[in-house]
């Protein structure tokens, strides 16, 4: 499965459950997560899509350790977890 199809789904199944699942983009700011997740009730996480067996590149672990270091959650979403 392509990382835009796991995307995609991840994308309406966190709609069906009444949250958001924002597209993250941050010029000048490389290796952010893909997605902001918003939950109802204030839950707040950023999601990182992969391909099955797709390991994070060097500058996206730099920045997801870095968003963890913050109190931010940040998942790493493969078809499995969808």
């Amino acid at each position: 499965m392509l990382e835009k199809q796991i995307e995609k789904k991840f994308k309406n199944k966190i709609e069906a459950a009444g949250g958001l699942c924002l597209k993250f983009v941050s010029p000048g700011f490389a290796g952010v997560p893909d997605r902001i997740i918003l939950k109802p009730g204030g839950e707040m996480y950023f999601a990182e899509i992969k391909k099955p067996g797709e390991r994070l590149r060097p500058l996206q672990e730099k920045r997801k350790k870095q968003l963890e270091a913050l109190g931010f959650m940040v998942e790493v979403i493969d078809y499995e977890d969808v």
